[in-house]
């Protein structure tokens, strides 16, 4: 008896300790932001072997990085080596170094960066060009097209190139084009200056075909199509026309089509398409074969393939994919319909080798895949259970021990970063320890995504985790919901933290919005409502599986419709039909919103995997899609859903 007092003593002493020391690092971290040298020194000198003393004098260095010794600052990476406080500190110095121009210095750090971000990857090519290594051009030569929205540091590069006379004319107006599809006009300007003086429209002009378009169409000169300038801007205006209404776009286009030169007329109609496509309407496959071979963005390409899926177009859906550059049509989306596409085409043998491609992936199109094969979606044998050994490795990861200590002061974001730097390199089993680790201290959403990283050996009870079941499981079955896609929905809105805020407000387990919440509980009679109890876990789940029900009710107790009304809301909800019956697999691809998009897919394959989890039988994908109704008057009414 004597001996376990002591250990409790031992063990409270220590929580007391830990807990001095966490007001000592959050004193560092409020110091450094406020600039108070002399704090933070005095914090530092009461850390002594926190897990996050690291971190504090990593602030010490950043507050010197240009009046103290260099030599410090090596030391300490050089101690600190690998983690993710010595990357932050490591690319924050290179930052530095490569706004001073000390490119010596810069190319000797840059290597030692595990994973460096895109601007200070710059540097490093500026250091590389300042000793006149010319691959540097051709790096950023395929960077052209994509890197629409250039860090500061990689801007020098960027002018090189055009300097260099590797990019013509064709270049220049082809990446405006791309920026300006991206909605990105103020970029698209930018890249219009890279033109001779001779080549570059008028800035008023440009202007006006931005953000005036039907004016700037209306008032041109007779002689406006004489000059290349004077063609592109007229495109640009179709363009811009065509963000908010294509068939006003197409009117336009089709009275000065005569005037542009096949290249600058195919990306206008490929402009119009694309926000048809996005629109839903049904010119949009006709608009893309307006557009030609004209090169299409990533997006573009994506959404001809959608237009063609609503309009059942297998030919389209065909020939477009396999017109992709290949790493885009290897996802799995387009791997997936190359192969129905094949299918319907009567090319069996060949759609089936696509489908064994992503057959068995954990997601969406693995399951569809799955489907088409003949197979049932079940999650893989449990791996065996973790071993004390095991479990002790992840309890004394240094990356993990920072992340918990975060946790324990309430930093998630920081200690997300450190959860994740840690799991780099970790196998199945330190992966699956690391996860059971992240479960024992209740940190579900790590739990989840670090059991989501497993390649061979598995617990899809940790990738799917179901905790607060004595709240959930009752709410959905007072609801008549399934409970397993309610775990779906949950499990996609805030991987169960219960404090979870997304940056539009929504809030809790369910993530509701203000106006929701207050909507729903006056509609259930909930009494003594306020914002301040959204958060509480039995409130939350009351109040998101009652907006469920009546989401459901709503939109023909549709699954797929009410989990993208959940996200988006039920009116875009029903706006997404088609006029005719549509698959519930095409509904959910065609989605306009990209955020709903993935959504919608990643709910409903979790609820698949909590259904066979909670019955222990396989379940369908494809049944749960099923097929959605045709858009009709009726349907399209609200019932005074928020």
């Amino acid at each position: 008896m004597k001996f376990q007092v002591l250990l409790a003593s031992l063990a409270l002493s220590s929580s007391l300790f830990a807990q001095g020391n966490d007001t000592a690092f959050l004193t560092a971290r409020d110091a450094f932001r406020a600039g108070d040298i002399n704090k933070l020194e005095r914090a530092i000198g009461q850390l002594g072997n926190h897990e996050l003393a690291p971190y504090a004098e990593s602030y010490r260095l950043r507050m010197w990085i240009d009046k103290g010794d260099p030599n410090n600052l090596r030391d300490f990476l050089q101690r600190n080596e690998g983690s993710y406080v010595a990357e932050k500190l490591r690319a924050d110095w290179i930052r530095f170094l490569g706004k001073r121009s000390a490119w010596n210095e810069v190319e000797t750090e840059f290597p030692r960066l595990i994973a460096p971000e895109p601007d200070v990857a710059c540097y490093n090519q500026q250091a590389r060009l300042a000793r006149d290594d010319r691959s540097v051009l051709s790096e950023a030569e395929k960077l052209w097209l994509t890197m629409l929205e250039p860090p500061e540091p990689c801007r020098p590069i960027l002018e090189a190139l055009v300097a260099s006379q590797k990019m013509t004319a064709d270049d220049v107006w082809a990446r405006a084009r791309r920026q300006l599809e991206a909605n990105r006009p103020g970029w698209a300007k930018t890249t219009l200056n890279y033109l001779p003086d001779s080549q570059m429209p008028d800035s008023r002009s440009l202007d006006s075909a931005i953000s005036s378009a039907m004016g700037y169409l209306v008032r041109q000169p007779g002689n406006w199509s004489n000059s290349r300038a004077g063609r592109e801007l007229a495109a640009f205006a179709i363009q811009r026309l065509a963000t908010n209404d294509p068939r006003v776009a197409a009117d336009e286009l089709e009275k000065i089509k005569g005037k542009l030169q096949d290249s600058e007329r195919q990306w206008a109609w490929s402009q119009i398409a694309l926000q048809g496509a996005k629109k839903h309407m049904t010119e949009a496959v006709g608009w893309y074969a307006s557009a030609g071979k004209t090169p299409l963005s990533d997006d573009s390409a994506q959404w001809k393939v959608r237009a063609a899926l609503r309009a059942q177009e297998w030919g389209v859906v065909r020939d477009t994919i396999q017109a992709m550059p290949p790493a885009l049509a290897a996802l799995p989306e387009w791997t997936y319909w190359l192969g129905r596409s094949l299918h319907a085409g009567g090319r069996t043998t060949e759609g089936n080798a696509l489908f064994e491609k992503i057959a068995g992936q954990p997601n969406f199109y693995g399951n569809l895949a799955d489907e088409e094969l003949g197979r049932t979606v079940l999650p893989p044998p449990k791996a065996r259970a973790t071993t004390a050994e095991e479990q002790k490795a992840a309890q004394d990861n240094p990356g993990i021990r920072r992340s918990l200590a975060f946790f324990r002061v309430d930093l998630r974001t920081e200690a997300v970063k450190e959860w994740n730097w840690a799991l780099r390199g970790m196998d199945d089993r330190e992966l699956l320890a690391a996860a059971n680790l992240a479960k024992r201290n209740q940190i579900w959403d790590r739990a989840i995504n670090t059991a989501d990283r497993t390649k061979n050996e598995h617990d899809y009870t940790l990738r799917f985790l179901s905790p607060y079941g004595e709240t959930v499981r009752p709410a959905a079955q007072n609801q008549s919901l399934d409970d397993a896609w309610v775990y779906g929905l949950m499990r996609q809105e805030s991987r169960f933290i219960t404090n979870a805020k997304s940056n539009v407000g929504a809030s809790g387990l369910m993530q509701l919005m203000p106006a929701t919440a207050k909507w729903v509980a006056k509609k259930i009679g909930l009494r003594d409502f306020s914002h301040g109890r959204v958060n509480d876990t039995e409130t939350n789940v009351l109040l998101g599986t009652s907006y469920m029900r009546l989401v459901m009710e709503n939109l023909d107790n549709h699954p797929v419709l009410a989990s993208a009304a959940y996200n988006a809301g039920p009116g875009r909800a029903k706006k997404w039909r088609a006029d005719r019956p549509l698959e519930g697999a095409i509904y959910a691809e065609t989605i306009p919103f990209s955020e709903t998009r993935d959504y919608v897919k990643k709910v409903m394959s979790n609820a698949v995997y909590y259904s066979a989890i909670f019955n222990g039988k396989p379940d369908s994908l494809k049944a749960r899609l099923g097929t959605i109704g045709a858009k009709t008057s009726e349907a399209m009414k609200d019932a005074d859903l928020p």
